[in-house]
């Protein structure tokens, strides 16, 4: 848990607005010290369980926090990012990226099919015209 004086620091550094303790950004940071300091207690006391279960809740939290922020404003998703220097971060935009190169790909496929269902619509409105025209004569 953090003190009183390091949480305001952290506010105060990461503050959005001059009221501002609780946006994403805040939130985020909030818990990265959090988590550095229970980090640092888990070195020490290995078989702390309750704490371990505490930190992953933390690191989960955070990721949540992380994912919305990356979907809503990218722009400082990647200067928080830069700024707390998280691996996790680097991993996501990957991630995000490769989603993002699957989803065009998938695009590209639909659209390839929609335009040869197009063709072939309009290859056989073609041939049936041309069968009623004989029809006629």
């Amino acid at each position: 848990m953090l003190d009183k004086k390091t949480k305001q620091k952290v506010i105060n550094k990461f503050k959005v607005h001059e009221t501002d303790t609780g946006s994403s950004q805040v939130q985020i940071a909030i818990l990265s010290e959090e988590i550095k300091q229970l980090t640092e207690h888990l070195k020490k006391h290995k078989h702390d369980y309750s704490s371990r279960r505490g930190l992953l809740k933390k690191v989960s939290e955070r990721r949540r926090l992380l994912k919305y922020l990356q979907k809503e404003d990218g722009k400082a998703f990647d200067e928080l990012a830069k700024t707390l220097k998280l691996k996790i971060a680097k991993k996501m935009i990957e991630d995000e990226d490769a989603r993002q190169k699957i989803e065009a790909e998938i695009l590209a496929k639909q659209e390839a099919k929609a335009e040869a269902a197009e063709e072939a619509e309009e290859e056989r409105a073609e041939v049936e015209d041309h069968k009623n025209s004989e029809d006629e004569e």
